[in-house]
């Protein structure tokens, strides 16, 4: 029986089999020993321990591959099929490694959108920095993705001609390939762009194609903007580059709202001023800045009065302009109903008498 099993051993494939066998056993335990370490080692840093996190998954597989990959080049079985198994097990690590590649940039972009939170109320420096983060991220992923792929096809003897093939035929077809490529490499030069000068940010109140909303999502291509009915308006990257929009939250969340009022000529401004300082006072919207009432304009028949409110954010600029509109309109029809905006004309047969 002993004299079998020695016999066994001395196959080649079965010596093969089971140095493979014993490489994947000592990858598994070196990852977890490697694990333990880095755990105990970092465990009170929460961002490696998320990045560890995301990576966990190609790492587990990426340890024990690099084993039987050590195994296959030292391999000196004679076997048609080895060559096979190698080229299998190296488009397998390029994939693996694009893989642990893509969930270390995951990993850190999830750890530092971790520490800047934007649901705060000031939060302007966290909204630079995660938009930084999140576009240059896609441009990584991206570009990790392109590099991994372009590495498998060089495994292959044929793949490596297509380059050349694509130099000798440029012409008509590297002219249409360029154009097509245009809106793709626009939108890439314009995310790069837009992370280093931040016109836009993740949460910034826009107003773009005559449409107000606040910032959702900003991709490697597109950003998505959420209208305030809850439409979402996809704008590609290149458009906030080479068109006018306005940004109301570009160096601060803060602004000043407007309500126009137009009234009779006979309304006296004092009560109505005193009135709308009381309106910003009771309402928690206004954030004590700015609570003005000038007229603005007149014409023939009424005068036109601008209340200017301020508020930290846009959306509660919004709500105290409606409070303040509301409360000024019922305070004139309650206290001088007479000086709302009339139609005056000629009474007939009465030259020079006015009628209200």
């Amino acid at each position: 029986m002993l004299e079998r099993l020695r016999a066994l051993i001395a196959i080649p494939e079965l010596e093969f089999a089971g140095l493979v066998v014993l490489a994947l056993v000592a990858g598994a335990v070196s990852y977890v020993l490697i694990r333990i370490v880095v755990q105990r080692t970092l465990r009170d840093t929460g961002a490696v321990r998320t990045i560890l996190k995301r990576a966990d998954a190609p790492a587990r597989l990426l340890l024990p591959l690099l084993a039987v990959s050590v195994v296959l080049d030292h391999a000196t079985l004679d076997a048609s099929w080895l060559g096979g198994v190698v080229h299998l097990v190296e488009l397998a690590l390029i994939a693996l490694f694009t893989w642990f590649a893509l969930c270390v940039v995951s990993g850190v972009q999830a750890a530092i959108a971790s520490h800047n939170l934007i649901d705060v109320e000031d939060n302007l420096r966290a909204r630079r920095i995660l938009t930084q983060t999140r576009v240059l991220s896609r441009i990584l992923m991206g570009l990790i993705v392109l590099v991994g792929a372009a590495a498998m096809l060089m495994t292959f003897p044929g793949a490596r001609q297509i380059g050349a093939s694509l130099l000798a035929s440029a012409g008509i077809v590297g002219l249409v390939a360029g154009i097509a490529a245009r809106p793709v490499l626009g939108n890439l030069l314009a995310g790069v762009q837009i992370a280093l000068s931040q016109p836009i940010r993740l949460d910034d109140v826009l107003v773009v194609e005559g449409e107000w909303g606040r910032v959702e999502e900003i991709t490697g291509t597109y950003v998505v903007v959420r209208i305030w009915d809850d439409r979402r308006l996809v704008v590609p990257l290149e458009y906030f580059i080479s068109k006018p929009f306005q940004n109301w939250t570009r160096s601060s969340s803060r602004i000043t709202g407007t309500v126009f009022i137009w009234v009779d000529y006979a309304l006296p401004l004092e009560p109505l001023r005193a009135e709308l300082v009381r309106l910003c006072e009771g309402a928690r919207e206004w954030d004590r800045r700015v609570c003005v009432m000038q007229v603005t304009d007149a014409n023939e028949r009424a005068m036109q009065l601008r209340a200017l409110v301020s508020s930290s954010g846009s959306a509660q600029n919004f709500d105290l302009r409606c409070i303040v509109r509301e409360g000024l309109v019922a305070y004139i029809a309650r206290k001088f109903p007479d000086a709302l905006p009339v139609m005056r004309q000629m009474r007939s047969g009465a030259p020079g008498h006015v009628e209200g």
